[in-house]
């Protein structure tokens, strides 16, 4: 049988008004316009399933479900969701497949035979489409299109998984609670939800994932890999999405704002975090001794340290342990003298975050927190807790001396020099000497 091979990306073709056709992906001539948008396509069919983006038009229903779909192609593959269907039968192991596509796919798993080499990289293939396939990795090449929004695919099968963004079609659908997906792998993943199933094990702690990419990132902590660096400071990292959240301190660039009082994050989990402040909500609870409650999973887990002692984060010059990573940073900065946050208004150095916060309400006047019992609004949150003392009655610091107590260790450091006598303050004109 004569094929028609296209030279650039080696597709082949029965007829060559197909490979015709299909050459104007690479020529990039697109003869059929919109006459609402001005958007320009290679073929008719193409600009005729564009134009019912304008009119909404679904004309193909679903009968089961009520969807609907721009075509009928699309409508008859969903079907096959609700009817089980799978008219297509591997003869090898009976295995059946509702597309012929996944059927070919699957009978290169039988065939020990592979005639068909890469002869860039010797990688061997069942089919020469699956060899055509992947000569497009070596050559960048993407020659599928999508219509609506311009972006390029290296597969087809990639692009209609794509469209899908556009045509808003979510033809997988859980069975448990009904939520649908544009993909069966999403789907997939989150039925896992539903039965806790977790296949993936790490070999080092025991620890369970839901998926490979969850397992992969959590190795990381084990063997200390930090493939990304920052170009600026020279920081490394074990997650490309940690390397940008660190960008941002250098860019100084906040893009997502609480729409309640302003206050701008550089993460949308760290807004997301501190909107529930407003709502009052805590979902993370401490199921150990003493049920707090928390606004994110992250603040529980640091949590349950204190319950456990643990301290995994240690100084390697002093060997002081820490219960926060952030703990241990802004020790370090105590050996390094480094104080890398500074005031606007004052000029003050700090070494961490939030002492610049808490030290900009001095210039603010801010007081966020206050006082349940009788109102009083203070600045810092070490305040509040020795006020509340003057409530409870509590005095949890006692002098070994004479056994009278004290609120806070402040007032017993200043009593203790009743006992020992000592005067630290000294007057500059004459000597004399105060406790």
């Amino acid at each position: 049988e004569k094929t028609f091979d296209c030279n650039v990306c080696r597709q082949t073709f029965s007829q060559k008004t197909h490979l015709s056709r299909h050459m104007k992906i690479h020529s990039g001539e697109k003869p059929f316009g919109c006459d609402v948008c001005g958007q320009s396509f290679n073929r008719k069919s193409h600009l005729n399933r564009h134009l019912k983006i304008h009119t909404g038009e679904k004309p193909f229903g679903c009968d089961i479900c009520g969807q609907r779909f721009h075509e009928k192609a699309y409508l008859d593959r969903h079907i096959k969701i609700h009817s089980g269907e799978k008219p297509f039968a591997c003869d090898v192991c009976g295995q059946r497949f509702s597309r012929k596509a996944h059927l070919d796919r699957h009978m290169g798993s039988h065939a020990d035979e592979k005639p068909f080499g890469c002869d860039v990289c010797r990688q061997r293939f069942t089919h020469k489409s699956a060899l055509n396939r992947h000569m497009i990795i070596h050559t960048g090449d993407k020659p599928f299109s999508c219509e609506v929004c311009g972006q390029r695919f290296n597969q087809k099968s990639v692009l209609m998984t794509h469209v899908r963004i556009h045509t808003g079609d979510k033809p997988y659908a859980c069975d448990f609670c009904g939520l649908r997906f544009n993909q069966k792998s999403n789907l997939n993943s989150h039925i896992k939800i539903h039965t806790g199933y977790r296949p993936f094990s790490c070999g080092i702690c025991g620890k369970s994932f839901k998926r490979k990419s969850h397992l992969n990132l959590h190795t990381i902590i084990h063997t200390g890999e930090k493939p990304f660096g920052c170009d600026v400071c020279k920081q490394r990292f074990g997650r490309k999405s940690h390397l940008n959240r660190h960008m941002t301190i250098h860019s100084g660039e906040k893009p997502f704002q609480c729409e309640k009082c302003g206050r701008k994050f550089a993460s949308k989990c760290r807004l997301n975090s501190h909107q529930r402040v407003h709502s009052d909500e805590k979902p993370f609870g401490c199921d150990i001794q003493c049920t707090k409650r928390f606004t994110s999973k992250s603040c529980l887990n640091s949590h349950l340290r204190i319950h456990s002692g643990e301290k995994p984060f240690v100084c390697d010059l002093c060997g002081q342990k820490f219960f926060y990573k952030a703990n241990l940073k802004a020790h370090i900065r105590i050996h390094t003298g480094e104080k890398p946050y500074s005031c606007d208004v004052c000029g003050q150095d700090f070494r961490s975050k939030s002492h610049l916060n808490t030290h900009q309400r001095i210039h603010t006047g801010e007081k966020p927190l206050n006082c349940d019992v009788c109102g009083q609004r203070f600045s810092r949150k070490s305040h509040l807790t020795r006020h509340m003392k003057v409530h409870t009655g509590e005095k949890p610091f006692g002098c070994v001396q004479c056994s009278k107590r004290f609120t806070n260790k402040t007032d017993l450091t200043f009593h203790l020099r009743i006992h020992t006598g000592e005067k630290p303050y000294a007057c500059d004109f004459c000597g004399k000497r105060f406790m």
